[in-house]
């Protein structure tokens, strides 16, 4: 069954170039109005213009579709309430947010200035958690929302010189986590996508035959699943080069240690143990880990719960 957005309206931050744009001319495609937001800055977050969101909405209205464009900075409220606004005006709903921009200032920990750590973490964070506190009230009270964070492998298992990126893109699985639970009883799915593409971004990371396999379209296959009204709740989908996969956190069983055990000593002499991958959950919210483990305690010293 082919996947539509008719009159469901989409806001894509970052749609000026690179997978923004190609997330919102797709949801566009399949009937989605979008609000095609980006600040216009360069992969740093300096400068501004409007040149980029124009751009794409006029491709997509050129193709026959709905859109208009907003500068919002994402990390201020003031202007992300202000691109809210313009589109519950001009359509009177939000069905999907797409949190998508992002900046780069890549350098080892030992020389980055604690002034660009703060700077993408609040671009990528703080954007996101901005973006998604101005939809969240509209989608609780219509009852249906749709939202993608945008995190990424260097989050999810590290990559050099990225402390500050990693950080960011890392809390936002944390954000997710949360906000699937909070917002499953309005119809609100909340997912991840970690994609991997030739953008600006990655330019001068990948061989040029690598760049080539890796369109920002192959990504957005993937973005489209996280968006519609059969979308999971809690996935971090990964997406590169036509390629697909899951990331999941499980949780070893582990062993439990008798109170006159339970020393650092014992703990370090069962670290086979403890992480043998055999009996290993995904669970799904921070209080089964510890049913499990109050679990074991009350189970080896005779305690009824």
């Amino acid at each position: 069954m082919s996947i539509r957005f008719d009159d469901q309206v989409a806001i894509v931050t970052g749609a000026g170039g690179g997978l923004g744009r190609s997330h919102a001319l797709e949801l566009a495609a399949r009937g989605a109005k979008v609000m095609v937001n980006d600040l216009g800055g360069d992969v740093t977050g300096r400068g501004g213009s409007s040149a980029a969101a124009e751009a794409v909405v006029k491709e997509i209205t050129d193709a026959g579709g709905e859109a208009i464009a907003h500068g919002a900075n994402v990390c201020d409220a003031d202007q992300v309430a202000d691109m809210v606004k313009a589109a519950m005006d001009k359509w009177g709903r939000i069905d999907v947010l797409v949190n998508n921009a992002g900046v780069l200032r890549d350098k080892t920990f030992s020389k980055m200035e604690i002034t660009d750590f703060q700077f993408v973490v609040d671009v990528h964070l703080m954007g996101s958690v901005i973006c998604t506190k101005a939809v969240w009230e509209i989608m609780r009270e219509q009852g249906y929302g749709r939202i993608v964070m945008t995190t990424s492998s260097s989050g999810l298992y590290g990559n050099f010189g990225q402390s500050n990126y990693g950080a960011a893109k890392m809390a936002l699985v944390g954000f997710m986590n949360t906000l699937c639970l909070e917002g499953q009883k309005y119809n609100i799915h909340t997912n991840c996508l970690a994609p991997m593409a030739a953008t600006r971004m990655t330019e001068g990371l990948l061989p040029e035959e690598a760049l080539k396999l890796s369109t920002p379209e192959s990504v957005t296959a993937g973005l489209i699943t996280l968006c519609d009204k059969d979308a999971p709740n809690r996935t971090t989908l990964c997406a590169g080069s036509g390629g697909y996969a899951r990331a999941i956190t499980y949780e070893t069983e582990g062993t439990y240690l008798k109170p006159e055990d339970q020393t650092p000593e014992n703990v370090r002499a069962t670290t086979d143990v403890i992480s043998d991958p055999k009996g290993q959950q995904e669970f799904v919210q921070g209080g089964q880990q510890s049913m499990k483990f109050i679990g074991k305690a009350a189970a080896a010293l005779g305690v009824k719960m």
